[in-house]
């Protein structure tokens, strides 16, 4: 296995934290998707016979998205400039 210098291992922890952020955002939000039944995806995923499933590509969407976002996000804000 190879050793990260400090500044990789600076870098990839920046990115972890962002994507961990983003991860719990899309959580939130598909929580409150379901909870809300918004679209009636709660009522559909529940009459259907593969709901877990649908459920389950349905989070793994929605953390793939937001986590790339958030880290998207996270890298931009870097080249901010203080003037």
């Amino acid at each position: 296995m190879m050793k990260l210098l400090r500044h990789e291992r600076v870098a990839v922890m920046f990115l972890i934290r962002h994507l961990l952020v983003g991860v719990v955002g899309a959580l939130l939000f598909g929580g409150l998707v379901l909870l809300l039944d918004i679209a009636h995806l709660r009522s559909l995923a529940a009459q259907s016979q593969d709901g877990v499933l649908t459920l389950a590509l349905f989070f793994f969407g929605l953390t793939i998205t937001f986590g790339s976002v958030a880290m998207g996000i996270g890298i931009m804000s870097l080249a901010q400039d203080d003037n």
